[in-house]
């Protein structure tokens, strides 16, 4: 999860290059048809047929996992940027809650409950280095980024519901990849398409990478869950916040309070925690186990 975090801030600082010439949507294609010929090849090489036994989990995680994102998208739209980012964060608040709720049914909540404050320990990281704020006027949309930390929370569980059945982490990704580009595409003929003739090339070249990056940190993120412990994985996801204000820092020339440094230093405190305490065989607290 912590080489995944570090694939997706990457994504984002290309994708933050490449918006200068395209918009949400084109970018959300772009990533999406880049994805799906990157996995593509690495299901070819890995002799991964791409029929599956189980096409509705498939076509539940995409779903799931797309709305999460049009919902995220539609947050930062309307949201500073920073409340945004920690309301979909809060993704991992609600597979532990997920998690938690579970283990009341099964009557063991008591061997969820450090792991559990790791999870929480982590998100108010988030909130020290993010600092979000949000006015009344913009509840509606706080609601709609709300709901996409949960998406994506929902989505999660379905991943290591797809590995419990045994899914190849590959073909997982490349179906995801192909909802990415339908809802891509979908956008693209409600909006205005950048004429290529106003693109930059130092701009268009990050389309690649882009994908491609995407495709990794979804390929180690699946796996992740897939196989981990899910609350540590949920722990670790955090360390994305870690690298993105690295990359802002080093890249971007912004400036980290010393709140923020705080909020760096909790997250990554909380993650060693995890590991250590899932060192310590506390029972694993998979989804799969809790169905």
């Amino acid at each position: 999860m912590v080489v995944a975090s570090f694939f997706f801030a990457s994504m984002a600082v290309g994708i933050k290059f490449a918006s200068h010439s395209f918009n949400t949507f084109e970018l959300v294609f772009y990533r999406g048809i880049v994805s799906i010929l990157f996995m593509a090849v690495v299901m070819r090489a890995r002799g991964t047929r791409l029929r599956t036994p189980v096409p509705m989990m498939h076509l539940t995680r995409s779903a799931i996992g797309v709305v999460s994102l049009g919902s995220w998208f539609f947050a930062i739209a309307h949201l500073p940027l920073a409340t945004a980012m920690t309301l979909n964060y809060m993704s991992g608040v609600w597979v532990a809650a997920f998690i938690v709720g579970g283990a009341l049914l099964y009557g063991e909540p008591e061997k969820q409950g450090p792991l559990l404050f790791t999870v929480l320990m982590g998100f108010a990281g988030v909130v020290m280095t993010l600092r979000p704020t949000i006015d009344h006027d913009q509840l509606f949309a706080g609601v709609v980024g709300l709901l996409s930390g949960m998406g994506a929370a929902l989505a999660y569980m379905q991943v290591t519901a797809l590995g419990r059945v045994g899914e190849p982490e590959e073909r997982t990704v490349f179906y995801f990849s192909v909802g990415t580009a339908i809802v891509g595409a979908a956008g693209m003929l409600m909006t205005d398409m950048t004429p290529w003739a106003n693109v930059r090339w130092q701009d268009a070249a990050w389309v690649i990478p882009i994908g491609v990056l995407a495709s990794l940190g979804q390929w180690c993120m699946t796996r992740a869950y897939s196989q981990g412990s899910t609350l540590v994985v949920a722990s670790m996801q955090y360390a994305g916040i870690v690298f993105a204000s690295i990359f802002s820092l080093t890249l971007f020339g912004d400036h980290v309070t010393s709140m923020g440094w705080l909020g760096i230093a909790t997250i990554v405190a909380s993650g060693i925690l995890a590991t250590v305490l899932r060192a310590r065989a506390l029972p694993d607290t998979r989804v799969s186990e809790l169905q």
